[in-house]
């Protein structure tokens, strides 16, 4: 693997994975990238090595959920990746990740594509299930790239918005009820950072801990739990899409009976600010942070 800070291959098949590297001024040195990397704009240039079988903004979830259920059944992996261009550019570092097979390719898989090559490239597997361990992929992305000090800078940066979030939080506040859905049909609850972020920023989030992994649950569970607040991020979803999947939730019964919708407070985010374990996460926070406590 060549270390040499100047002229690093660096392959990244994970959008987060992406934005940290150049948020960390690595994007000149970024040779290969996937069909979901798409911040920031210099991606455009970026060659795309790894692509989704599926196309998630043309169907709705139920049918990615079914076209990719049926990719795993069969044995498959639900991405294609170019082993061969891979091969022949010999890039010395890889970012991938193990979290969720269903978002993107998994680390199992590019072991797999790459054994055998000349020249083995070094595999960094980001797999962060918390704020703080988001920012420790930061830094571990630095350490495998040559940029410690700038990770550390960074993760510096966005620890002092954290802290700043937390003072305007600090005193005798209510904190409301809070409920994030990254799925409609199928429903699915956010796991992961994401009871992390709903927590620090200033809701009252018992139903599900931080760190558990994003599971599917029933419709009544919502109605029972009547949030206050009620953020929809659908994962791996544009806001075009969450506007065509919203009108199933207004025929759920109970629906028009939960509090959050009683009071207007029903809000559409951008996944990318929470589905992303990078520095737009803390943008994420604020968000929610913003809307929790206006």
């Amino acid at each position: 693997v060549n270390n040499n800070q100047s002229n690093m291959k660096i392959c990244s098949l994970l959008p987060s994975g992406t934005e940290i590297l150049f948020a960390l001024g690595l994007g000149d040195q970024i040779i290969g990238i996937t069909d979901l990397c798409d911040y920031p704009e210099e991606t455009i240039y970026k060659r795309i090595v790894c692509r989704s079988k599926i196309d998630v903004n043309k169907l709705s979830s139920k049918q990615v959920d079914e076209a990719m259920h049926k990719i795993l059944e069969s044995g498959e992996s639900p991405y294609e990746l170019d082993s061969e261009w891979l091969s022949a550019n010999s890039p010395d570092v890889i970012l991938t990740q193990d979290l969720c097979y269903f978002c993107e390719i998994d680390s199992t898989t590019v072991h797999k594509h790459v054994h055998g090559f000349p020249d083995m490239p070094e595999i960094v597997t980001l797999n962060p299930k918390s704020l703080n361990e988001i920012f420790d992929s930061i830094i571990q992305v630095g350490a495998a790239c040559s940029r410690s000090t700038k990770a550390m800078n960074l993760v510096d940066d966005l620890r002092q918005r954290l802290q700043n979030i937390r003072d305007h939080l600090s005193g005798n506040i209510k904190f409301p009820k809070v409920f994030s859905l990254e799925g409609i049909n199928p429903l699915v609850i956010g796991g992961h950072w994401i009871p992390d972020l709903l927590q620090k920023g200033g809701g009252d989030q018992k139903l599900y801990p931080p760190g558990s992994p994003a599971r599917r649950l029933e419709w009544q569970e919502i109605v029972n739990y009547a949030p206050e607040k009620l953020f929809i991020d659908l994962c791996s979803s544009n806001l075009e899409r969450h506007q065509r999947e919203i009108p199933w939730l207004f025929d759920q019964p109970g629906w028009w009976d939960i509090p959050a919708v009683k009071s207007g407070e029903v809000y559409l985010i951008d996944h990318v600010y929470f589905s992303r374990p990078g520095p737009r996460i803390v943008t994420g926070l604020e968000i929610i942070a913003e809307l929790t406590h206006p």
